[in-house]
């Protein structure tokens, strides 16, 4: 769905977060060049928070997705900039040429930038840095080559998503609630098994409660009470980290039918065996399921606000390692 159908999405409103977000992370990038990506909806922000923020040069990478057409992306993208009066600042890249990644100070590990990887960061100059725009924890192997980056010398790191000037963790219990309430579930009054061996589950677990259900938490499933009675459990829903943890399967399943007769599989974040859970008779969200390591539920799905919270506080991450400020070091979650 593009920006203009949004009201929540609306360009004055993009603005105004923008601005407030960067005063809350006292965001400056004065003197320093960004390379990021150009996209569409509410992460449409990302290169005009660089902007607005200082940075001498934008350069923003635009490829053609299910979201848009790179002219489309330009358009919006310059669009948003211009009202913001930085538009003077981003230049939209189709390709990753040798000559805009050796220019750029902070490269951000953005979905239309990656991968990094040696070839990538061969190009880059030495005193380049990378903020990873989530935490570090979540890194997957795929994105950043960290031993090329090693290498050359060029510093990496995560975002603190918890400091209290991005807090996009207390917007993960909403976007649970968003996922349950799309698969059919009213989640108020409720009973949700929350599975969740990271840090978002006192996050997940809150925010259900919020809503009015009743939550259990457990890091593996079949640490879950027995039940057995139908309407026990309403949602499985699974956070459970995928580089840590082999898919659900078989097994899994098996458990869910048994245990929770009638209840459905929400896959928040981890990899599932849709297969698996189809023969034995458990429903799984979202449809179509996320790709390998993604999540089910992006920030952006309960709008603009998460995302713009979470590109400042990874623009301020880059900030930090390229002028080695350790006075803000809390908005760093390093590897």
């Amino acid at each position: 769905m593009s920006r203009g159908l949004l009201p929540g999405l609306n360009a004055a409103r993009l603005i105004n977060l923008m601005r407030r977000s960067v005063e809350r992370c006292r965001l400056d990038l004065a003197g320093l060049e960004v390379l990021t990506e150009a996209a569409s909806g509410a992460y449409v922000v990302t290169p005009v928070l660089a902007a607005m923020a200082g940075a001498s040069r934008v350069y923003a990478v635009a490829r053609p997705s299910r979201h848009g057409t790179p002219e489309e992306i330009r358009s919006e993208t310059l669009g948003l900039a211009t009202r913001a009066g930085v538009g003077d600042r981003i230049e939209i890249v189709t390709e990753l040429t040798p000559e805009v990644i050796s220019r750029a100070d902070i490269v951000t590990n953005s979905g239309h930038v990656r991968p990094i990887d040696s070839r990538f960061i061969a190009h880059m100059k030495p005193s380049a840095v990378i903020p990873l725009m989530y935490e570090a924890w979540e890194l997957r192997e795929s994105d950043v080559d960290l031993a090329s980056c090693h290498r050359r010398g060029i510093a990496v790191a995560g975002t603190n998503e918890r400091h209290p000037a991005i807090d996009v963790f207390s917007f993960l219990g909403i976007m649970a609630v968003k996922l349950l309430l799309e698969a059919g579930i009213a989640v108020h009054s409720g009973h949700i098994l929350v599975v969740c061996d990271n840090a978002f589950a006192p996050y997940l677990k809150r925010g259900l409660g919020a809503a009015g259900a009743t939550v259990e938490s457990v890091e593996r499933l079949d640490q879950a009470r027995r039940t057995g009675r139908a309407g026990d459990v309403d949602a499985v829903l699974l956070a459970a980290h995928p580089g840590r943890n082999r898919p659900m399967g078989r097994e899994e399943a098996s458990l869910t039918a048994d245990r929770f007769p009638g209840a459905i599989l929400a896959a928040f974040w981890g990899d599932v065996d849709r297969g698996a859970f189809a023969d034995c008779g458990v429903p799984c969200w979202p449809d179509p399921p996320p790709a390998p390591g993604h999540m089910g539920i992006l920030p952006s799905d309960v709008g603009p606000e998460p995302v713009v919270r979470l590109q400042s506080g990874g623009l301020k991450v880059g900030e930090i390692l390229a002028r080695a400020d350790s006075e803000e070091g809390g908005y760093v979650d390093h590897l």
